[in-house]
């Protein structure tokens, strides 16, 4: 009886945290924040290297964008310019080195920045949980789960800068839905900022399409076909430079990055595996891995090695269907369970996804169809080209906020009142 008493006060105590906590987003903010940060920068003591090694083809990149001035030679040997990687994630490095060189001290903005922007995601997860209308608590709940989730890869390829891109693009979309009207002028400043999005994750397409599939069947004012167009001029506008930059160098037209080829071979070919920890690296032709696959693409240009990288996939996958199978839902079941051999590390995330499977079901009546859809169109669509390469466990960085916000609403339910849930997932 005494412990159920007990019981009952921690229960009611920590109701009335979150409560308070929630009722301020600013207050959320800043508390989520400072926890996550403080956490990250400790948690960062012990890594070996601080600066992007020059052994990645980020670091490289990197390294050549100060050397040179060129976006360039990513791989073991030098092999001139690139589109292995979208541009702003080395440009943000590349900034780093320029400022501070190549030290110690570089090595720790690196780490304080990267750390600010994981912080920044599961800050801003209350915030966002309320304008999708899962309540404020679940928000808060998550947010303070993902700030004690310090990441197992570091997302230095900004993934987490791609999870604040992608929450303020739905935040976005569902105010636009939500308005009877909307100006012109914000329709092409907000596709100059979901372009911009396009440069740091270009994997981020797919979940504007969902969004862009869904608004022109949403709006019935005659007026939408105009809106839509300004959305789409913004996009446009902001792809030209990256677009004609690569044009100017390759003398073709590809969407933000040249290596899809590549990256499908790395995971479809004899040997592969279905995560990229467990492939032997001996056994993927990879020219930041192998010199013979450098030099062949030195000779052959880069186009052509990536032109030639997705013709052997396709081969592959066309004399070997059952293997292809096997390998994308065994990548499906990585990324929505976890590296399975990290029996650990797989059961947090399992139960992650189990727990954001349930809030979803537990609030999704209560939703509106707009915040429906902002909610399972990043789920279905994101995770999409993720089936079909090597998983590595940052991969999923830019959605976890949502899962983590999801969970929050059923573990919210377990120690709240039923009626609290309601009211806060309304307003």
């Amino acid at each position: 009886m005494m412990l159920k008493k007990v019981g009952g006060f921690l229960l009611k105590m920590i109701r009335s945290a979150l409560d308070w906590l929630a009722s301020s987003p600013r207050r959320a903010f800043v508390f989520i924040f400072i926890l996550a940060f403080g956490i990250r920068v400790y948690s960062s003591k012990d890594v070996l290297y601080l600066l992007p090694s020059p052994d990645r083809e980020l670091g490289a990149i990197a390294r050549s964008l100060v050397e040179t001035g060129q976006f360039a030679n990513p791989y073991m040997i030098d092999t001139g310019p690139t589109a292995h990687l979208p541009p702003i994630p080395p440009m943000i490095v590349a900034l780093i080195y320029y400022l501070f060189g190549n030290t110690w001290q570089a090595g720790y903005v690196f780490v304080g920045f990267t750390s600010m922007t994981n912080s920044l995601v599961y800050a801003m997860t209350p915030w966002m949980a309320d304008k999708f209308g899962v309540g404020k608590q679940a928000g808060l709940i998550g947010g303070i789960v993902g700030a004690f989730m310090v990441e197992l890869e570091w997302s230095t390829h900004g993934e987490a800068l791609a999870g604040i891109l992608l929450g303020l693009m739905l935040v976005a979309f569902l105010k636009r839905w939500n308005n009877k009207q909307n100006s012109l002028i914000g329709s092409v400043a907000l596709g100059l900022g979901i372009g911009a999005s396009f440069h740091v994750q270009p994997v981020l397409l797919v979940v504007f399409l969902g969004c862009l599939a869904f608004e022109i069947g949403w709006h019935k004012e005659q007026s939408k076909f105009a809106v839509i167009s300004m959305l789409t001029l913004g996009i446009v506008l902001a792809c030209v430079p990256w677009t004609s930059r690569n044009y100017n160098v390759f003398h073709e037209f590809f969407f933000i990055r040249s290596n899809l080829g590549l990256e499908l071979r790395m995971g479809n070919h004899a040997g592969a595996a279905a995560s990229m920890e467990m492939m032997d690296t001996t056994t993927p032709a990879h020219p930041r891995l192998q010199i013979a696959e450098a030099r062949k693409l030195q000779e052959l240009g880069e186009m052509e090695y990536m032109r030639q990288a997705l013709n052997e996939t396709l081969m592959w996958i066309q004399d070997n269907p059952v293997k292809f199978l096997d390998l994308t839902f065994m990548r499906f079941i990585h990324f929505w369970f976890g590296p399975l051999h990290r029996p650990m590390t797989a059961a947090f995330i399992t139960a992650l996804t189990i727990l954001a499977m349930l809030g979803i079901k537990r609030i999704f009546r209560l939703l509106s169809l707009a915040q429906r859809t902002v909610i399972l169109v990043p789920l279905f669509t994101f995770p999409l080209i993720y089936y079909l390469v090597p998983y590595m466990i940052r991969y999923r960085t830019p959605i976890d906020w949502i899962l983590l916000m999801l969970a929050g609403v059923e573990v919210w339910h377990w120690i709240g009142p039923m009626e609290a849930t309601h009211k806060f997932a309304f307003e």
